[in-house]
Order: C-alpha cells, then structure tokens, then sequence
C-alpha cells in the first residue's frame, strides 16, 4: 500500500526555489554571467505620428565607450509585416527600425550600444533626431468612434432572437461602462542578453513563452529555428507583457550581430510604460432585460477598444458574456479604432477582467431594479451549459460558490437598501460578482530521468516551462514526488529552456493543467517502461528504486506528450468563482476603504493550496488596483503617456488592500484533464473591480461606472433614482 507523500500534490508546502530567490542565487535574465557583453539603450521617439527626416550621432559617437549607434539607415534588414496591421500573437514576427516611419510615441527609433550601461544611456540622450510630424494623429477612443472597424467573423456572437428577448422583459436597464489604458507592471524589468555568433543566437530572455520567442526570433531575422536558443529559468513577474517577443530583444540581437559580441539591454521602468505592451481602453455598452420573476430574457454586450495603426489586438470583453448566465437571446460584438498609441496586448484575464466589470456591475444594477437579492439574481440564471459552444460545462459549481461565498461573507447582513448601513460618518456596502475564467489544456512534452544512487533514487523534471512568480517550479516537483513517492529532496526541477521538450508556456491559467499532467505522463511512461521491461504487472506496487534494480540500470529517461482527449472536446472547461466585498466611504469625503473581501473558488484540484492562496490574493489585489487607482493617462495632443513612473501610475499597496478569505471548493474535473487541475491564476483578478462598485453603490447610492473610481468622481456622482437619501 502506497503511504501518503508530505511533499506530494495538495499539500501546502513552501516553494522549493525560495530560498535561491531570497539568496540571490536565483538567474533572471541580465543576471546571466556573459563574458564580454557589451550594453544596449534603446532611443524613443517624441512624436506620435510621422517621420525621421535627420539623424546626427556625431556628439554621441565621440564618446567613450560607444561601439554602435544603430538606426534605421544602418540596421540589419529584418523579415517585415506582409500586410497592413496583421494580428499580434505570441509567436509573431518583431521587426524593428526598418524605416524612418514614426507610428506612435517613445516607439524605439535607434539603439546605443557600448561598454557600459551608463554610457549606453548617456549616449542615447545625445542623439539628435529631426522629425516631420503628421498633425493627423490619433488618441483618444472616446474622439474617434468613426473609425471603428470589425476586425473579424469571430468578432460578432449571436443566439436567439434579441429584440423578441427584450420585447419579454418586465425591466431593461442599459448602460456604458469605461475601463481605462492599464500596465502590467512586473517587479521585474523586461531585460536580456542576447548573443550572435556564427549564426547562431543564444537568448537570456524574460519571456513567458519559450518556444513562441523563438519562433518570432527566428521568423524576424529568417534563420532556422534550430540555430536559435532561448533561456528564461526565472522570468519574474509577467501578467502577459512577457508572452510576446518586444523590440529591444530584437535589437539586441541585431545588435550583437554587428559589434561581435553579446549585448545586454535592460528596459527602463519609464520604457515599460510605452515599448512593453499594456491593457487596451474599452468603451462597453451592456443592455440586459429580464422578467419582474428573475429570469433573463435578453442580453448586449458591444465594446469599442483601441489597436495600433501597425498590429491588431483586441481584448475579448464579451466572452464572460457569451457563456456566463442562461439568456437564450443575446448579441455580442467586439469592435476596434486604431490610435496612434503603443501596441496592445494581452494583460492578466484579457477580457474577463474587463468584461467582467462591465456585465457583473449590469447585473447588479438590474437586481436592484426588479428588487431581487443580487445573490439569488444570480443563482436564479445559473446554467450547466455553455450557450455560445452548444456543449455542456465539463463543471461548473458557480452556485456552490455563491452559496458558500455568501454565508461565509455573512451576506445575510446585507441592507437591501443603499445607504441605509452607517457607523459613525461611514456609509457600509456590500458587493458580489460572479467570475470565470477559462480553464484551457495545451499540449505538453516532459523529460523525467531517473538516477540511482546506492537505494536512492533522484528525478529530474526537463521542459521549457517557465514560472513567471506562479510556483511551476514547486508544483511540478510536488507531482513528481507525488508519482514516484519520494521525498521532494530528491527531485529535480529544470525549466525555461528551448533545448528542453516543448509546452505551452506561462499565461491564460494553462500553466498547471498542462505542466503537471505532461510530468504526471513522463512519470507514468517510466514506471510502466520499467514494470514492462521485467513482465511485472501493471497495478503491483513496487518502489522507482526497486523497479531501477530490476532492470539492472542505475540511470533511465523517459518522455511524454500529454494532451486533451476526446473528452474534453466535447466540453465546455472553465473556472468559476463568486467574490464579495465590504467598504466604507467617508459619507463627506467620498475616501474609501476595502475592508474585507471573500473569494470562493471552484478551480479543480489544487495542487498546493500555498501557492494558489497566493495567485488569488495577488488577483485580487490586481482587481482591487483597477478600482482605486490604475490608469495610464494619455496626453491629448501629442499623445504622450503622462503617468510613466510609480509617482505618477499607482498600484494598491498593504495599505489599500482589505483582510481577505480566499475558499478552495473540493472539486476534480477529471474531464478537464486527468488530473482533475484548472486554472486559478486569471480567475483571481476577474469580476473583482464589479464587486467593488456594486458594494459602493450599496453603500452610497451612487453608479460608478467609469474606471477607476476616485474620491472625486464618487463626490460628484449623483444618487440613483429610487434611493432616499
């Protein structure tokens, strides 16, 4: 009989690479000891719109320690976009400084390379650049709805008969909500060093995604795939601004190219904010209609959200919309204006968190108006299948989480009218909002190899995996201990690295279901290798160190790909959440503050209860800071970012933040996956900002529907109709 394992899966053990990250000993990108590396700064426009009509690098070249001043009249010819504003992926091409074009501003314009990092920079600041500025530039979404494209058929949903659905209701409520330009933000800077030689290129990179960057490394400079490397062992925090490659890895590489030798280039925290990618600004219209019992009869969903003028980009906001309740008639469109702003990419919960701020706020808003507990509003419209794929929800214990959410939360104390709960000069609400998240499973290969040492048996993981600050490192080490019953300290985990097998990399909450299950299969192929190798029967239990002496070998290798089966095709896979949330606002000055918040989870198994604690709170939080502060402001006439330093952009800290639960429900989606994992990580943040509004309207009478919601926007909102003050 098989003992229970302290170190295997589901248990709450610490990360087993904490202690090299507090050490120092943990190797981030720049961290890597590259002999003879030079550094590289990048050079930023100061126009939106037009073009380079002179360059003067005299005074900068003077310097010492310069190597290159690389521009577009003197850079490598790299592979460049075959169309006009192609779709951005994570694997696509990256071309840079190929033409004396100008598409928005601070977009690198050239590139210093030198001995130094200081005389990089300094350099830099020394180069002239002329500019024909084009006065047609666009930036703001709100000026330009005319503009607006359909970017494509999958852009546009629809079920039923949507004016039949709302001719039905006996309420209708409809109403635009604004979510605003945010960054990603990572602790960590964007950074590598990146080397050419022969032919040859070795990247040290903070990219969540291995396999996709070279990919794009190799379709920008047109050299085989194989000739690439890239290595990413600890990339720090992402949020998706690390799944694509961005342009200084590009110029670094181009730059190593030409002065022969590895080049270092570490992005500034002022260039994170306009050449590292960021949320889109949305405009949402929702209209939902309901009967005066409960159930919905209809539901509009249309967002407006910006793209560059080179690459298209467009954050799903409806698709918590197309699935979430149970409304046979509803319509769903996404559409696009291009600005002449930085690209857009994908940002922790793409769509849902925004999406989610948008219909869960509408839903709350038309409880209010039918006079139904919002909780129960909820629950009355729960579905077990997803309308918009016709197929049934592999699980979905959405009213397990609301239920339990509200009791423990104690919903019950909830005073059904606004403003009506008061301490002293404080106004006290209470929120809910539902969340979901999608809960994919991609395609991963693993290498196990096992070594035998005296009775001692060590196994080492391999796959270019990365952890992005999520625990990948520890939950894979937990699943390894878990299939071959040993102790942690006897596992091996390598990650980040082209040269290991292929996965799907860090982002959209498939990390853990595809990781663990591609190590689970490694391991399973190396036990059922060594049992079929001496005819011993499958479902014997014999120890990894006794199988390994049977065959007479002290070292063996095994690989595997996992991937979803038929099953899983058959369904709809996601995780479901409930959040709720108390504040109090200063009834005279609008301040207000989180108090306590209550997140319910159903997100399959969960491997290690620690690290997933962790990526709720760190959800939440994100949640939180789209509430109180986060904005990216965009200066009107030139089109400047006005808010690139965390003087100027603010992100919640201890001291914004509430006491929070965060609940794990029991639950193992075997259809999902074999072992039963969701994804927990984007759920975290969705639907938080919502309940956060609903509780301040339940607090004060107010809508704030316009993010983030500040002390001054709250003081001059207007009361709703129908709440006494």
């Amino acid at each position: 009989m098989k003992t229970k394992n302290a170190t295997g899966v589901g248990n709450a053990i610490d990360r087993v690479e904490g202690h090299l990250k507090v050490t120092g000993e943990a190797t981030y990108a720049s961290e890597f000891k590259v002999e003879n590396k030079a550094y590289g700064q990048g050079i930023n426009s100061t126009i939106a719109k037009g073009e380079i009509i002179g360059i003067d690098t005299s005074e900068a070249e003077k310097l010492k320690g310069v190597l290159k001043i690389i521009t577009y009249k003197n850079a490598e010819k790299l592979k460049t976009f075959d169309k006009e504003r192609p779709v951005l992926a994570t694997d696509s091409i990256a071309p840079v400084l190929q033409s004396n074009k100008v598409h928005y501003y601070g977009e690198y314009v050239g590139f210093v390379v030198a001995e130094t990092f200081e005389q990089a920079q300094y350099a830099a600041s020394l180069v002239k650049l002329k500019y024909k500025e084009d006065a047609t530039a666009r930036f703001i979404l709100g000026q330009n709805k005319d503009k607006a494209y359909n970017p494509s058929e999958e852009s546009d949903h629809k079920r039923g008969n949507l004016k039949k659905g709302f001719s039905e209701a006996d309420a209708i409520i409809e109403q635009t909500y604004n979510t605003p330009i945010e960054h990603q933000h990572p602790m960590e800077l964007h950074a590598t060093i990146a080397s050419w030689n022969n032919g040859k290129v070795l990247v040290y990179a903070s990219q969540q995604i291995v396999e996709d960057a070279v990919i794009s490394i190799s379709g920008t400079f047109q050299i085989p795939k194989k000739d690439v490397r890239v290595v990413a062992k600890y990339v720090g925090g992402g949020f998706g601004s690390k799944l694509n490659v961005e342009r200084h890895l590009i110029m670094a590489v181009m730059a190593s190219k030409m002065v022969g030798r590895p080049v270092q280039a570490t992005v500034t925290r002022s260039q994170m904010f306009t050449n590292t990618g960021l949320r889109q600004s949305n405009i949402q219209v929702v209209k939902l209609g309901a009967k005066k019992t409960g159930e919905l009869t209809g539901l509009l969903h249309e967002t407006l959200a910006y793209t560059s003028t080179t690459q298209e980009f467009q954050e799903p906001c409806g698709s918590m919309s197309k699935m979430m309740y149970n409304v046979a008639n509803a319509a769903v469109s996404e559409r696009l204006v291009p600005l002449n702003l930085q690209q857009p990419f994908s940002m922790r919960a793409p769509g849902e968190a925004t999406g989610s701020f948008a219909l869960e706020c509408a839903m709350d808003e038309l409880a209010w108006k039918l006079k139904i507990d919002p909780v129960q509003f909820r629950i009355k419209n729960d579905t077990q299948e997803d309308l918009s794929q016709e197929k049934p929800f592999s699980s979905r214990l959405l009213v397990e989480c609301l239920t339990i959410g509200a009791d423990e939360f104690g919903w019950s104390k909830r005073q059904q009218k606004p403003r009506a709960n008061k301490k002293g000069n404080w106004l006290i609400g209470y929120g809910v909002s539902a969340a979901a998240r999608a809960a994919p499973f991609n395609e991963t290969h693993a290498k196990v190899l096992l070594n035998l040492t005296n009775d001692t048996v060590t196994a080492t993981l391999q796959m270019d995996a990365t952890d992005i600050g999520t625990g990948s490192y520890t939950i894979l080490a937990q699943t390894v201990s878990d299939c071959f019953n040993v102790p942690l300290e006897q596992v091996v985990v390598e990650l980040g690295d082209s040269d290991f097998p292929i996965t799907p990399g860090s982002g959209g909450s498939w990390g853990a279901a595809s990781y663990c299950n591609g190590a689970k299969s490694a391991c399973d192929n190396a036990i059922a290798g060594l049992k079929k190798n001496r005819n011993v029967p499958k479902d014997e239990d014999v120890s990894i160190a006794e199988l390994l002496k049977m065959n007479q070998i002290t070292s063996y290798e095994s690989q595997s790909l996992a991937k979803p089966d038929s099953e899983f095709k058959k369904h709809s896979i996601f995780s479901f959440g409930a959040n709720f949330t108390e504040v109090w606002v200063d009834k005279d000055t609008a301040m207000y503050k989180i108090k306590r918040m209550v997140n319910v989870g159903s997100a399959g198994k969960i491997l290690n209860p620690k690290t997933a604690y962790g990526q709720v709170i760190g959800g939440l939080t994100m949640g939180a800071g789209m509430v109180i502060a986060e904005q990216t402001k965009v200066e009107p006439n030139f089109g400047n970012f006005i808010t690139r330093s965390f003087a100027d952009y603010h992100v919640p800290v201890n001291l914004d933040m509430a006491n929070v639960d965060v609940i794990f429900l029991p639950e193992e989606d075997k259809i999902a996956n074999q072992m039963g994992i969701k994804g927990i990580g984007e759920l975290g943040i969705t639907s938080v900002a919502a309940s956060i509004a609903n509780a301040i309207f339940n607090a004060t009478g107010k809508r704030m529907r316009d993010l983030p919601i500040t002390p001054e926007k709250l003081l001059m909102a207007e009361v709703e109709d129908g709440v006494t003050v």
